[in-house]
């Protein structure tokens, strides 16, 4: 069995988990999730949390049992603390602005570049040049973020461009002649 799915999931304060069949749903103070669970995973409910097992011992089964006990974390994660993922627009006059569902950027086109959220996702401008995504879906947070990334990556002569605040550019010299 996969490691990751030997340790069982621990559930946060105010979590509920209903198990019917193989749908799951995660229910928190932030909101809920729901998930379809593999047929071979099985997926037991006990006092301290949830246990995931694989049904077979194939290499399959229990990839999936590993799969699905980090879905299982993130959901828990999520509908009690959430996910943010913060972006900064780097680059003479590249900014952005949120208004309601859409996000508004400048990013050196001679057009704005207007994006629209998804729902379950929020994304707040703490300056003009930095973006905050949150909401509860790990995998909706994380491709909300590339999205707005893609529209203008950041490119490796001087570094101008959508990034990751945490991500690191390394700059290419210039050829010299």
């Amino acid at each position: 069995m996969s490691r990751v799915a030997k340790r069982p999931v621990v559930l946060a304060q105010g979590v509920e988990i209903n198990l019917d069949g193989n749908a799951l749903t995660v229910k928190g103070p932030r909101g809920d999730l729901s998930l379809e669970c593999h047929s071979e995973v099985k997926v037991v409910s006990d006092d301290s949390g949830l246990a995931v097992s694989p049904r077979s011992g194939s290499r399959f089964a229990r990839a999936m049992a590993g799969t699905t006990r980090a879905l299982i974390s993130n959901m828990v994660s999520g509908v009690s603390t959430g996910f943010e993922r913060r972006l900064k627009l780097v680059g003479v006059g590249y900014r952005a602005k949120v208004q309601g569902q859409t996000v508004n950027l400048t990013l050196g086109f001679s057009h704005p570049v207007v994006y629209e959220v998804p729902d379950g996702i929020t994304v707040e401008t703490t300056s003009q040049t930095e973006l905050l995504v949150k909401g509860i879906d790990k995998q909706k947070v994380g491709q909300v973020a590339a999205e707005i990334r893609n529209f203008r990556p950041p490119e490796p002569y001087k570094g101008k461009g959508v990034r990751y605040a945490d991500e690191r550019i390394v700059l290419k010299e210039t050829k010299k002649s």
